[in-house]
């Protein structure tokens, strides 16, 4: 009888086998802050020690409040955490930890509050119940002394029954800071205790909330907390805070009672060039990619980041999600990822013509054969400037690049008035990045970078091609961002609480943010938001005019799906049928189609000439050039090859039809 050894055991998914993939395996990094020591990358202990050792000194100080101030991502909560694990070490100091962004308007005040009381022991707790049960004759306060006669409470129930008591009308909350006031003064002023004790209340995720929650925290910190004993650090955005951010509708009087909020504000630093660079191999070494970076690389990813640690790590567990999940990239080097990602984080405008050209936005819609091979184009026309720039006659050899590269931008070869002229005249014709991205040497390089990996033409042309990848990134919206504006009164610059710079936070296709009832609580001052049941496109009536309507199919789809009527013409024929018959919300176009690369342009100009159409026009399209550009706002029309600002425009369109209520 023959034997054989027997086989091995399935290789499981969750054990990667490095032997079977030339890049793995790789890990995610999380995104919780640092609470300890032992994991500051960034030399935030030191900070921390002596923030600590500041609260600490200034005991006798109390009440008062500091702000941690920093932008998104740039580590306030860390640092508070390490402030925290510090005071955990000095003598008769309590601490509370409340996050702001888990309440929800006037319950932010009362959930602080409690939060406040629950620190304090049972014994002081119970002795301030009775206080207040015995210098009021209100119902409450009997109800109150009746149930602690009637037995022991936790700490939960006597919390709650003291809110009861302190919260039973106006008159009892004017109290409230009195009665306040005495219970953390026994608390910290007893014999027993040397030096007195110190309650620290960090508020962490300020700006994150709306305006209601915001203004019920700082009623609570000043109006009924702010007694001897008491420090509070609170991690915020202060411009997120400010009248011009979250605050926009406060009256004077309000504006100064907020800057009263804080006594003073630690504004986080910036990392220097040699921490946010141990940072980031610290990143690339955690997840595995750390033989990736090169010097230039590393560069980009520390000064396009604006050293921000968030921004980092979310670059770098995108590159592990795409590496380890896409099946695109199974052909390919990890360092081509890597690249791609680069590209798409930080020009995003230059990735959607990379990778959009056949994609959402139809086709690139230049002149000529650069059209669909945008890195092509610019890595001539980097090569064309250079030589147009040299006062040196232009090689022979070279005569043919330049030649062919101005006629398939519709310039004659020579210029009467100069090199400069033509040059100028160009870069009219070209995307409107080109002339930064030319002088950027991590872009530059980047792009040769990519170019010079291996099979990097097969990898081109799948991006062109629309190959599967994630959304272009967008830069990352003010934490403040909530709901809509009062439609007669909106704020300069913005739609719906964002800028159109944080607009672009929403990923193209990613229609959650107009779903019915998603616009979130209205703040107190504005104008009530639609209701739940109304959906937020129901007033739009969109014409799509594009000679490739299924590159538009998803966004259309997530317009009627909000409530919009679309309607689609494949060319300018169908859309003057269109509009005999129905006048628009917004019209929606392509510029490129029928043969002519300027058709949209133009009949655009005919509606405006023949008086059929005044109404919004958006040019939606994949190539934006200085000379478009000017033509559009000659029109009065919106030219973007972001999907994102074609959804912030539609909303804008729908608004304005929206009657008044």
């Amino acid at each position: 009888m023959s034997t054989s050894a027997p086989l091995p055991p399935p290789a499981s998914p969750l054990v990667p086998d490095p032997a079977a993939s030339p890049r793995g395996p790789f890990v995610l990094l999380n995104d919780e802050p640092v609470a300890e020591s032992g994991a500051d990358l960034l030399g935030v202990g030191r900070a921390a020690r002596q923030l600590a050792g500041l609260l600490v000194a200034s005991r006798a100080s109390t009440p008062f409040t500091l702000a941690v101030d920093a932008g998104w991502g740039m580590g306030k909560s860390s640092l508070m955490r390490l402030v925290d694990a510090e005071l955990a070490h000095a003598p008769e100091v309590h601490t509370v930890w409340y996050n702001a962004w888990t309440s929800q308007g006037a319950d932010a005040l009362e959930g602080l509050i409690k939060s406040v009381l629950m620190r304090f022991d049972r014994r002081v707790l119970r002795r301030a119940l009775q206080r207040i049960s015995e210098r009021r004759a209100l119902l409450r306060a009997v109800r109150a002394v009746t149930t602690v006669a009637a037995g022991p409470l936790g700490a939960a129930g006597l919390v709650d029954e003291l809110w009861k008591t302190l919260s039973v009308n106006s008159q009892a909350r004017n109290e409230m800071r009195g009665a306040i006031g005495e219970l953390v003064q026994e608390w910290s002023q007893t014999d027993d205790f040397r030096p007195r004790r110190l309650l620290v209340v960090f508020i962490d995720d300020l700006d994150r909330c709306p305006e209601e929650t915001v203004l019920a925290v700082c009623e609570a910190v000043k109006v009924y907390l702010d007694v001897p004993g008491l420090e509070f650090v609170i991690g915020c955005d202060r411009s997120a805070l400010a009248p011009n951010g979250l605050l926009r509708d406060l009256s004077p009087a309000a504006s100064a009672f907020m800057e009263k909020i804080f006594q003073t504000s630690y504004r986080i630093p910036v990392a220097d060039q040699q921490g946010v660079r141990a940072y980031i191999d610290w990143c690339a070494r955690t997840v595995g990619i750390d033989q990736l970076l090169d010097e230039r690389l590393t560069t980009m990813l520390a000064e396009r980041s604006a050293r921000n640690p968030r921004r980092i790590k979310r670059l770098v567990n995108g590159f592990v999600l795409e590496a380890t999940l896409n099946p695109m990239w199974d052909d390919f080097a990890p360092e081509a990822v890597l690249r791609t990602l680069l590209l798409q984080y930080f020009y995003p405008d230059f990735y959607r013509m990379v990778a959009g050209a056949a994609g959402a936005a139809g086709a690139a819609g230049a002149a000529g054969s650069g059209a669909g091979d945008v890195i092509a184009e610019f890595r001539t026309y980097r090569e064309v400037r250079r030589l147009l720039r040299t006062p040196d006659p232009i090689p022979v050899a070279d005569l043919p690049t330049v030649t062919r590269f101005l006629r398939e931008h519709d310039l004659p070869e020579q210029d009467a008035d100069g090199r400069d002229a033509t040059l100028s005249r160009l870069e009219r014709q070209l995307p409107s990045g080109f002339p930064e991205m030319v002088r950027d040497q991590e872009f530059t390089s980047l792009i040769d970078g990519l170019v010079a990996l291996p099979r990097s033409e097969e990898l081109l042309r799948r991006l062109r091609e629309g190959a599967e990848l994630p959304a272009v990134v967008e830069p990352e919206p003010a934490a403040y961002v909530q709901s809509l504006p009062t439609r007669a009164q909106p704020p300069a610059g913005a739609y719906g609480g964002m800028s159109p710079g944080a607009y672009g936070a929403m990923p193209a296709g990613a229609y959650g943010a107009m779903s019915p009832g998603a616009y979130g609580a209205v703040p107190a001052g504005r104008a009530a938001a639609p209701r739940a049941d109304v959906a937020p496109l129901r007033y739009a009536r969109i014409l799509w005019v594009d000679d490739h309507p299924r590159n538009n199919e998803s966004m259309a789809n997530a317009f009627r799906a909000a409530g919009a009527v679309v309607r689609i013409a494949e060319d300018s024929a169908a859309a003057d049928a269109a509009l005999a018959v129905e006048r628009p919300t917004l019209i929606v176009s392509d510029i490129e189609r029928d043969g002519n690369p300027r058709e949209g342009l133009e009949h655009l100009a005919r509606l405006r000439r023949d008086g059929r159409y005044d109404g919004p026009f958006v040019f939606y399209a994949g190539r934006v050039t200085p000379e478009r550009s000017a033509v559009a706002e000659e029109l009065g029309a919106h030219l973007t090859s972001s999907g994102p600002e074609v959804e912030r425009l539609v909303l804008r369109a729908a608004e304005a039809e929206r009657p008044l209520p």
